[in-house]
């Protein structure tokens, strides 16, 4: 089943700030349907192009959905528009079904600025762009203002600082709504590394050592993900990568900062702890993520831990 995401449109949108999310989820194949909304059906964006077909914004969003708030080239006056005061009284109207939980929004940029105005982020942990921090105090003066993060949650609310983080809280967004599997392969589609807030939980190991472009690392990490359980040489592996087992060992270490074992280790010690939360005793868990036995489950997380 597809989750729709609805794109708000103003005119003077920042393009990167819509497409770049927008080719994002696209990227994720037939798990978002894109919308694209606004008080009027054609947009000027900030790079002079203009953008046309735009939905006229509906009575009600479907529960389930994604909203995206993207920033404009010039919040100080774009956001003080009859359009901007149309989809701030929309959004208010929207405020029950978000407090709910019902909808998910996403706000890129200085979108914030206009979730603020219409009363979405009292009491709320937020950010945005560095250049809009102080004006999104004023606008929300309950707020708590996450400064040098590139995204924030708070609940069912996700604001992200400037421009390009939209991309990287898209990838978030998949990650979490269809598993880090399909974020990896769209991250690698777009060329793109993860990055992350502060503030956000660790990533999981199939994402945490992605951050590279090495086509052999990436080889490697592929066969092992797809088989965490396997009982692997780094003879096996290095075959896989086509590389030497010698120059293998060397290419984690300078770009991963971790030796192929310790990786593959992580992988197993991720495989056991879902088995475990689906409520698998600690033997058939640790069996079923490829350790040799319990005990060896428990030095692992012991080392994880450490």
């Amino acid at each position: 089943m597809s989750i729709d995401v609805w794109f708000v449109m103003l005119p003077g949108v920042l393009s990167l700030d819509m497409t770049g999310p927008a080719e994002t989820f696209v990227l994720a194949g037939d798990a978002f349907r894109l919308h694209y909304i606004g008080p009027q059906p054609d947009v000027p964006t900030s790079i002079g192009l203009t953008m046309s077909g735009i939905q006229p914004l509906p009575e009600r969003v479907p529960e389930g959905s994604l909203l995206v708030l993207p920033g404009v080239s010039d919040s100080r006056t774009q956001f003080s528009t009859p359009q901007a005061l149309q989809i701030q009284h929309w959004l208010m109207r929207l405020q029950p079904a978000i407090q709910r939980r019902d909808i998910t929004m996403m706000c890129v940029c200085s979108g914030a600025l206009l979730a603020a105005k219409s009363g979405l982020l009292n009491n709320r942990q937020c950010t945005t762009h560095h250049d809009v921090i102080s004006r999104l105090r004023t606008a929300a003066p309950t707020a708590t203002i996450k400064e040098n993060r590139i995204f924030v949650q708070d609940e069912n609310i996700w604001t992200s600082a400037g421009i390009t983080s939209g991309i990287d809280l898209a990838l978030y967004m998949i990650n979490r709504l269809c598993g880090p599997e399909k974020a990896l392969a769209v991250a690698r589609e777009m060329v793109v590394w993860f990055r992350r807030s502060g503030d956000d939980p660790q990533l999981s190991p199939w994402l945490r050592y992605r951050n590279h472009l090495h086509p052999a690392i990436h080889r490697a990490q592929d066969a092992l993900t797809a088989e965490p359980q396997k009982t692997w040489s780094l003879p096996d592996i290095a075959a896989l990568a086509h590389v030497s087992p010698r120059h293998l060992t060397r290419l984690f270490q300078s770009h991963l900062g971790i030796s192929v074992r310790d990786y593959l280790e992580q992988l197993r010690l991720a495989v056991a702890e879902q088995w475990l939360l689906q409520g698998r005793g600690v033997e058939q868990a640790s069996l079923a993520a490829g350790f040799s036995s319990p005990r060896q489950y428990h030095r692992a997380r012991q080392r994880s831990i450490s």
